[in-house]
């Protein structure tokens, strides 16, 4: 354990924060899995099931829209507030229980995406406030840990009650974590200026793009994360096809591949810190996009080996490549700003993985999921950082001193892997 993490989880706010996210990382876990489980054993639709990826990414195509309401509010009510109003709307899927009811599992999981791109716009502006300036890298790597951790345990969970009594009490679990994970948060002691008085959307969501738009080095960064979640969205829309068309197993089996995954996360997030000490941002983005890559070209095999493998890979690309732009963001993005940065950047990154599921959904009623991920490893070589282009930029590669008040921060981890 690094000198880093050591220091973030002795911080007392940062500890109960960290227990929000996994406490809500479990249930959220566990609710993604089993939605795509239910909506396929309703239906018998692959495609379908797919397709619920695509309700909690959707709103990720509109984020700077939604982000900027999170540089007008203080940022921890509105986040106790988003937890709350989860728990009170995912109980109106103990109503589904036939496959004509299906849209409301859609209409809860776009409901989900919405509240995810204000609860990661809002804690990449809180953040800041719990956490030492210098330390905000090691807290990013930490809490994709924790809330990918959850993948060792969470979808098991959830597939196993779904197994044996359906859909309805994963719902209630669900509904549970994001209500104690809002307790938690109250007890975070924070000090938040109030938000500037709004100005025009326009203007704000403008400011933000702008930020953006004057960040060569970081432009690039964002535009070989977006590529490498394209390949995450690929990744998840054959999901089911994999396991019921190549392994030939019931859909719960993702829960077995949602398990290896969260091992590859893990250790991922655990090593993003040392990692990019040594190799710096572009070399981990380039390691992470070829991870991404070769995992999904394995996953194409028709044997139950090279899809675990293939699924490890994923696993531990996933969380270095975001980790990696988030941590770049944050050292050059003012506290002001943040919402709606933020935001921008989940778009960008999110974006291409979005139109991804919606595209893979629709191969597969034409073609072979196999032929999908490896016409995808053959095209894999998009924008990626070159690994030979000489020394970091400073400023990109170095962190920032710590700042007297927190001014700088980087978007949260919850956006990755929806925690």
């Amino acid at each position: 354990m690094s000198w880093g993490t050591t220091r973030v989880l002795g911080n007392r706010d940062a500890g109960r924060y960290l227990a929000g996210v996994l406490v809500s990382g479990f249930g959220t876990a566990a609710m993604l899995l089993v939605a795509g489980i239910w909506v396929k054993d309703l239906t018998g639709s692959s495609s379908l099931a797919g397709l619920v990826t695509l309700g909690t990414w959707g709103p990720t195509l509109v984020a700077p829209l939604i982000g900027v309401l999170a540089d007008r509010f203080r940022r921890r009510p509105l986040l106790i507030a988003l937890h709350l109003a989860m728990a009170a709307l995912l109980p109106v899927l103990l109503l589904v229980d036939t496959a004509a009811r299906v849209w409301l599992i859609f209409a809860v999981m776009v409901a989900y995406g919405v509240s995810f791109v204000l609860i990661d716009s809002a804690e990449a502006a809180l953040v800041p406030a719990v956490v030492p300036g210098e330390l905000l890298g090691d807290f990013n790597g930490l809490r994709m840990t924790v809330n990918e951790g959850m993948k060792l345990v969470a979808p098991l969970a959830g597939a196993g009650l779904f197994a044996a009594y359906g859909g309805h009490p994963v719902v209630l679990l669900d509904a549970a974590t994001f209500a104690l994970a809002a307790l938690l948060l109250t007890l975070i002691r924070v000090r938040e200026a109030p938000p500037p008085p709004p100005e025009p959307w326009t203007r704000q969501l403008a400011e933000g793009l702008g930020h953006l738009r004057r960040h060569a080095l970081l432009r690039h960064l964002v535009a070989c994360t977006g590529a490498a979640m394209l390949l995450i969205g690929i990744n998840g829309a054959l999901a089911y096809a994999v396991v019921d068309d190549g392994l030939h197993r019931p859909p719960e089996f993702n829960g077995v591949l949602g398990t290896v995954q969260g091992v590859g996360s893990l250790v991922g997030g655990l090593a993003a810190g040392a990692l990019l000490r040594r190799l710096g941002d572009r070399r981990v983005t380039a390691v992470a996009a070829a991870l991404l890559a070769v995992g999904l070209a394995l996953r194409a095999a028709p044997g139950l080996v090279p899809v675990v493998a293939g699924t490890l890979a994923v696993g531990v690309g996933a969380p270095l490549v975001l980790i990696t732009v988030w941590t770049a963001v944050q050292r050059e993005t003012p506290n002001a700003l943040v919402g709606r940065v933020s935001a921008t950047v989940n778009t960008l990154t999110f974006g291409p993985g979005t139109l991804a599921v919606l595209a893979g959904a629709g191969l597969l009623e034409l073609v072979d999921h196999r032929v999908i991920q490896l016409a995808v490893w053959a095209l894999r070589g998009g924008p990626r950082p070159a690994a030979s282009e000489g020394p970091p930029a400073a400023g990109l590669e170095e962190a920032a001193p710590a700042p007297a008040t927190p001014h700088a921060a980087a978007p949260a981890a919850g956006t990755a892997e929806r925690g």
